[in-house]
């Protein structure tokens, strides 16, 4: 990679927007950079020169970890589940949503040690394994990749583990939390050898994003 170029690896969806507000007011380029645009890589020549992928928020942490990108942007949800050795640098502190185990309304007033040997369907069954695991539980998970909310009504389990901001969606579906396991914001996260390597242009960049967010 080019010494001089800074590789950001971006999250696609609704953290694109807050992300590039958060990169504008650092000082960075961010000329077209935005949801409705069908490119993939944004380039600046510029000094340093910045360069952008936008990927799927579940790429994000590969990007970085294996280099292709300096540093990534994206939510403690994806980098808990995918377990990629990188470097978490700064909580971002938006693209707030919590982790939770929802039960179907009719099963309201149970506990948590009740759900051993239930099955769990979830889109992120690492986090859903440590979370019983931890809490001496066992349980059958089932990853799923489209709507977890269907599972209960359908038969296929018995909880969910799952993702939510309003919880909205949990309620349409006579769902209710039990427990939240997490929340998750949107991080800023690093290559270790990119930050060795390239730490007169990340370090300074650092350091002005982390005095915006704690003076938000």
């Amino acid at each position: 990679m080019h010494d001089n170029c800074l590789t950001i690896a971006l999250s696609k969806g609704t953290l694109l927007s807050p992300t590039v507000g958060l990169l504008d007011a650092a000082g960075l380029p961010t000329d077209g950079v935005d949801s409705e645009s069908r490119n993939m890589v944004f380039d600046y020549p510029g000094d340093p020169r910045i360069k952008y992928i936008i990927c799927r928020p579940s790429d994000v942490p590969a990007y970085v970890e294996h280099g292709a990108a300096d540093l990534g942007i994206v939510g403690k949800d994806v980098i808990v589940e995918q377990g990629k050795d990188v470097f978490e640098m700064v909580d971002l502190e938006y693209g707030y949503c919590r982790f939770v185990v929802a039960i179907p309304a009719g099963m309201d007033g149970i506990s948590l040690k009740e759900l051993n040997y239930k099955r769990v369907a979830t889109k992120f069954p690492q986090v859903a394994e440590g979370f019983f695991r931890r809490h001496g539980l066992q349980v059958e998970v089932i990853k799923l990749h489209g709507n977890i909310e269907l599972a209960p009504l359908m038969g296929l389990s018995d909880v969910i583990v799952d993702l939510v901001s309003s919880g909205r969606t949990l309620r349409e579906n006579n769902l209710v939390e039990l427990v939240t396991i997490m929340d998750s914001t949107t991080r800023l996260i690093g290559n270790r050898v990119s930050y060795r390597t390239k730490y007169e242009i990340i370090q300074p960049l650092l350091e002005k994003i982390q005095g915006m967010i704690k003076g938000a």
